[in-house]
């Protein structure tokens, strides 16, 4: 498949011309990463298949867009063609701009150590380990597959990062000169696992869980941070310890639609669609 000049158009597109990460998304055979992924149509989750339909294939992997490979721990790999997972999405190919700016906010340089908290499909792990080398790049994800998915697609590309199955919630592997969590952590003690594989001088970027804010910190000589919410924003998943997220919210909305009551109203105003916004990242 003649994918080169799809990639190359996508890097010119999300980098600036004289940027250091230009080189790495032109390389980068992106559509390999992401082979099927779920399309939001109406309200419902449908399959796309790469392969038996390569230039939408092509079209889809090289848009600067999010494509999402995991729906309430359904995986689009494994599906059958006339499924349709409920719930909301656990992992995505994030869009490569986004990708690029958390690059940019973790301020890299050669010879650093990397961790990519949330390996999803990949992206990240593969535009690093292009630029830094892969003995510098270490990605986790609490979900096995997407780490073992992503090691045989990125090993096919001549990248060999170290990859873990593990919660980023618990103590992390090591310790890193940069980590960039592309899952939204909780506040206070959901950031407290990244900050301790920090070394002294080292730098967390992250999005905090239920914002758009992104946090970025430098770890200090006490083992403390000093940090500042950056002037920019992103939408991702939260963290969760398994396939798929606790009892939470979206069951919580589906009672409150079906629930009966002495009175049952529609609001006059509208409300923000949690489906659709936890596909951004």
């Amino acid at each position: 498949m003649d994918w080169e000049e799809h990639a190359a158009a996508l890097a010119a597109e999300v980098t600036d011309p004289v940027s250091r990460w230009r080189e790495p998304v032109a390389a980068v055979p992106r559509h390999e990463l992401v082979p099927r992924w779920w399309e939001r149509t109406g309200k419902q989750w449908v399959l796309r298949d790469g392969p038996s339909n390569p230039g939408a294939w092509l079209k889809a992997a090289y848009c600067d867009a999010s494509l999402v490979t995991s729906v309430g721990g359904q995986h689009a790999d494994h599906a059958r063609g006339d499924e349709q997972p409920a719930g909301l999405p656990t992992s995505s190919a994030t869009m490569p701009s986004l990708v690029v700016r958390f690059l940019r906010h973790a301020r890299l340089a050669e010879g650093l150590d990397l961790l990519d908290l949330g390996t999803g499909a990949g992206g990240l792990a593969a535009y690093a380990a292009r630029r830094l080398g892969s003995r510098h790049v270490t990605s986790l994800d609490v979900d096995p597959y997407l780490v073992d998915a992503a090691a045989c697609r990125l090993a096919r590309m001549g990248l060999h990062p170290q990859f873990f199955a593990m919660d980023a919630l618990h103590a992390l592997p090591g310790t890193y000169d940069r980590i960039i969590a592309t899952v939204a952590l909780e506040p206070g003690a959901g950031l407290k696992p990244a900050l301790g594989a920090l070394r002294t001088g080292g730098r967390l970027v992250t999005t905090l869980a239920n914002t758009s804010l992104i946090l970025t910190a430098w770890k200090t000589e006490d083992g403390g941070a000093r940090g500042q919410i950056e002037r920019d924003w992103a939408g991702f998943m939260k963290t969760r310890h398994g396939a798929d997220y606790q009892p939470g919210l979206d069951e919580l909305l589906t009672h409150a639609r079906g629930a009966k009551g002495e009175e049952v109203t529609v609001g006059r105003y509208p409300v923000l669609d949690v489906g659709v916004w936890c596909t951004i990242g």
